[in-house]
């Protein structure tokens, strides 16, 4: 059963009233426990991404340095908001000199532009453990709609206590729609660089007291 998820009953009219079942809607009370704000625990989750080089393999990275905030809504997944702050010169795909390239002014300029930011407008069920999640991606100086597919993995309480909440889901752009614009032509044909990126996302998040 989803996060969201809720349950139909049937109530019996009163003898006053015709005899006739009215639906009513039942929230469950362990999906409804989860309502708070929880705060993203970055030593446990992790924000990727994957691209296409040379047209034909991928390079795989992520932001170490991140951080966010989730409020959750376990009667309404409407109501249910995210935000995310990224420190863009946390990007590590392994290689240095590959990383001090997309560090600079060909890519994300983290000295003039040290955060990228995410602040959801809506969100929705989709039906079993997944959801989706809408709202404004912003890198350097570009603001455009970003829609996240995202599953529900589960609540627990950690050995220390804390009520903890998992995501993973995933995202795809196209990395020119927010001015990241550089490549270098193939001899052969093609690109260095896939312009389609996809973003995964891997979230612990810790309610808050």
């Amino acid at each position: 059963m989803g996060i969201f998820t809720r349950r139909s009953s049937q109530n019996t009219a009163t003898a006053a009233a015709p005899a006739a079942a009215v639906a009513t809607l039942d929230v469950d009370p362990a999906l409804a426990a989860l309502t708070g704000d929880y705060t993203i625990d970055a030593a446990h989750s992790s924000i990727g991404f994957t691209v296409r080089h040379a047209m034909v393999t991928n390079v795989r990275g992520a932001f170490t340095d991140h951080e966010g905030l989730l409020h959750l809504d376990g009667t309404d997944p409407a109501r249910s908001t995210a935000t995310i702050d990224v420190k863009t010169a946390s990007v590590d795909t392994g290689i240095a000199d590959r990383d001090g390239h997309l560090r600079g002014a060909d890519f994300f300029d983290a000295e003039t532009f040290p955060l990228m930011s995410f602040r959801s407008t809506g969100a929705a069920a989709l039906g079993g453990d997944t959801y989706r999640i809408t709202g404004d991606l912003t890198i350097k100086d570009v603001t455009r709609p970003l829609s996240i597919d995202l599953e529900f993995n589960g609540s627990a309480t950690d050995v220390y206590g804390n009520q903890r909440v998992g995501f993973e889901g995933s995202a795809q752009i196209l990395r020119s729609d927010w001015g990241l614009t550089w490549n270098a032509a193939l001899e052969a044909g093609g690109v260095m660089v896939s312009d389609k990126v996809k973003l995964t996302f891997d979230i612990s998040a810790v309610k808050q007291a």
